[in-house]
């Protein structure tokens, strides 16, 4: 498992910019990175681009339309009932920040990481407005 999360850490998925300077406030991150409110609908779509490290690759999600689910993270189903916006924010932008020990890459941190091939440094997996966009989709997905 520690080969499959180099790889997407590792991922040419977005292009460098100017990351947003972000600030964790009891157990998320406040403030959007972008001043266009995310899109659910490009969000569902960036999950689903295995260019941009389709999460499916280690969560099952409710996008029956896609074949193969991960098993290796717990399934996504409900994660809009069970976390704030803020939260979901943290979990993508530096989920080490929570749990230090997981496996899951940060998405949009680009310091301190470990395993990331020398012509992928620096470059973020998501830009700040997909961020955006994955939350607000990952935001609708409530638990009946």
């Amino acid at each position: 498992m520690p080969l499959l999360l180099a790889v997407l850490m590792a991922s040419p998925l977005s292009q460098a910019e100017d990351l947003v300077a972000v600030a964790i406030v009891d157990g998320g991150i406040p403030a959007p990175l972008t001043s266009v409110p995310g899109s659910p609908d490009r969000g569902r779509l960036i999950v689903r681009d295995i260019s941009k490290a389709s999460c499916l690759i280690c969560h099952a999600m409710p996008i029956p339309e896609e074949p193969d689910h991960g098993q290796i993270g717990p399934p996504l189903e409900g994660i809009g009932s069970a976390y704030s916006v803020p939260e979901l924010r943290l979990r993508l932008v530096d989920p080490k920040a929570i749990n230090p020990e997981t496996l899951m890459p940060s998405y949009y941190r680009i310091e301190g990481l470990t395993g990331v091939l020398a012509r992928y440094a620096g470059t973020p997996i998501y830009t700040a407005q997909e961020i955006e966009d994955v939350v607000a989709y990952l935001a609708t997905l409530k638990a009946d």
